[in-house]
């Protein structure tokens, strides 16, 4: 009798402490589980844009002079590049409102990026940083096609050399901080 009320007490005692220690441990570890919980939820709340609409979308929440014109499709890219092999695989354009059309764009076409810029969407960085690197080529032998481009991942953002060195920075701190 002895032994058998000797072991329900220890058994009482042995579930008795890992409760308390389970409850203990709950307790320290509830802030930082919740807070893990809320980043998680705050992720899925708001994911990174991915396409090129939702990264121009995103970037016209941010620079409120920008607004999106184009999402370009394979048949009406100008540049034929859409989903071909070794290109972008999304493409926009976008206007800026401080950029005049009667003025030093009023020759260019609806969409070009001299009105404002655009977004186009790579397989990675390095397909980006090539396309970067061909655009700068021209506007280093072509001034007129000089613009302002910025690459974060796979997204190359290319920005009218219209606009002002700051106005141009107001798009790279944006980009940044949608993909970054």
């Amino acid at each position: 009798m002895i032994a058998r009320l000797s072991a329900a007490l220890l058994a009482l005692a042995l579930v008795a402490g890992c409760s308390s220690t389970a409850g203990s441990n709950s307790s320290s570890t509830a802030p930082t589980g919740g807070k893990a919980v809320d980043a998680a939820a705050s992720a899925e709340a708001k994911p990174k844009p991915k396409t090129a609409e939702e990264i121009t979308t995103a970037l016209a929440e941010k620079v409120t002079t920008a607004q999106l014109t184009k999402v370009f499709t394979a048949e009406d890219d100008p540049n034929k590049q859409l989903g071909r092999p070794n290109s972008y695989t999304g493409k926009t354009a976008f206007t800026d409102t401080r950029i005049p059309v009667e003025g030093e764009v009023s020759f260019t076409k609806e969409n070009d990026t001299l009105r404002g810029g655009g977004v186009e969407v790579f397989a990675d960085q390095a397909a980006a940083d090539a396309r970067k690197d061909y655009i700068q080529s021209f506007g280093k032998t072509t001034p007129m096609l000089a613009e302002y481009d910025y690459v974060v991942g796979g997204v190359l953002l290319r920005v009218s050399k219209i606009l002002t060195p700051d106005q141009a920075a107001e798009y790279e701190t944006a980009f940044k901080a949608i993909l970054g």
